[in-house]
């Protein structure tokens, strides 16, 4: 680093600079603001904004780092002072940095989750919070509205990183062509279409899948062996089987198989593969799960499940008839295709949400003529 205080003339050019000189001479340089910016939600989705009285517009919850805190600890300090808020400061969400404004100084601001808040603590902390903080929740789409043009970026960008698992950067309020999340998909398209990407920021801009891989098994009687998970919803069943640590170079059948050895501590090599499912729910990443042929358990190897502690609660045999009422509609979808698919010795299957690729959906064939430019213009907005 140039002109280090070690650098500069002096009549002892031997003696090193003492701690106090090095940081008052860097406490001197030129140098952004930095903040630290939350975006606190209830169990609703909902987002905190704050109104003061004092203040002409709406702002995010937030504080300025001061002296050595980081920008975690300075929010936790800005929750606690101006909210009363005792949370554990989430994990980071954007980056922006902005321009000289009124101060004369840059800003890099540091965007965090706080929350999901519990009902309970989100409605005691609204009404606290209502003076002098003005503290009320708003779904995204209000809070967009109500925010000032120099927020309301942020805030949409971050929500856009919570809901993809990424991380938005942003200058002056615009998403930079290699954030991962946040540029707008056309706008990514063209810059693609153009050639403007260098190889990174088309890695990093490009969309994201998230992999799985499932076994199905049957016992002797043509059940379903399902399990069930200590985490997520009670009450809901899954296949055996879990992500896949593309990250560490592992194969979808490799992940299979080694799912089924942890969570049931059978050490079996997966049949052929039944069907690739693809699931897309807007704003999230896409999903996409391999289903392989587990074949038949008998009576000795059910005898040898040993569930993983901590991570499954209990496994059960059921009939088709009874996935219905266990499983998610999706996945008893994809369950009931690779039963017909193991049957009649067809596959791998293309699934899409568990029904075959180009399928229609039932109740939602497209009608002739105006039915047809009725779904073209409605397409972009489901």
């Amino acid at each position: 680093m140039p002109d280090r205080p070690s650098d500069r003339p002096s009549d002892r050019p031997a003696e090193r600079p003492s701690p106090d000189e090095v940081r008052l001479y860097y406490a001197a340089r030129p140098s952004p603001l930095v903040a630290a910016t939350a975006i606190v939600l209830d169990s609703a989705g909902r987002v905190l904004v704050l109104a003061p009285p004092h203040r002409a517009e709406a702002e995010l919850p937030g504080a300025a780092v001061e002296d050595t805190q980081t920008p975690e600890e300075a929010l936790a300090r800005g929750l606690e002072e101006e909210l009363g808020l005792s949370a554990p400061v989430g994990r980071l969400l954007a980056v922006e940095s902005r321009r000289p404004g009124s101060l004369g100084r840059s800003l890099i601001a540091h965007v965090h989750l706080v929350g999901p808040l519990p009902a309970k603590r989100a409605d005691a902390l609204s009404s606290a919070g209502g003076e002098p903080a003005g503290a009320r929740w708003l779904a995204p789409e209000e809070a967009y509205a109500v925010l000032p043009a120099r927020l309301a970026p942020r805030l949409r960008a971050g929500l856009a990183a919570l809901y993809a698992g990424s991380l938005a950067h942003l200058v002056d309020g615009v998403p930079q062509p290699g954030s991962p999340v946040g540029l707008d998909p056309r706008r990514r398209t063209a810059l693609e279409h153009a050639g403007s990407f260098d190889a990174a920021s088309h890695r990093a801009a490009r969309p994201k899948a998230i992999t799985a891989a499932s076994v199905l098994f049957t016992d002797s009687a043509g059940r379903i062996l399902l399990v069930e998970p200590a985490y997520g919803s009670s009450g809901r069943w899954n296949l055996p089987g879990g992500g896949i640590d593309s990250d560490l170079g592992e194969t979808p059948r490799a992940a299979a198989r080694r799912e089924v050895r942890e969570e049931l501590g059978l050490d079996l090599a997966p049949g052929r593969l039944l069907g690739v499912n693809w699931a897309h729910k807007s704003g999230y990443p896409a999903r996409i799960r391999f289903l392989y042929d587990g074949g038949v358990l008998d009576a000795a190897a059910l005898a040898r499940i040993r569930l993983a502690p901590f991570e499954l609660l209990r496994w059960r045999a059921v009939t088709a008839g009874e996935l219905r009422a266990l499983v998610k509609p999706s996945l008893r979808r994809q369950i009931e295709a690779c039963l017909r698919a193991r049957a009649e010795g067809t596959g791998p299957l293309e699934l899409h949400a568990g029904r075959p690729a180009g399928a229609p959906r039932k109740g939602k064939e497209k009608e002739k003529g105006k039915g047809k430019a009725k779904d073209r213009k409605t397409k972009g907005k489901r």
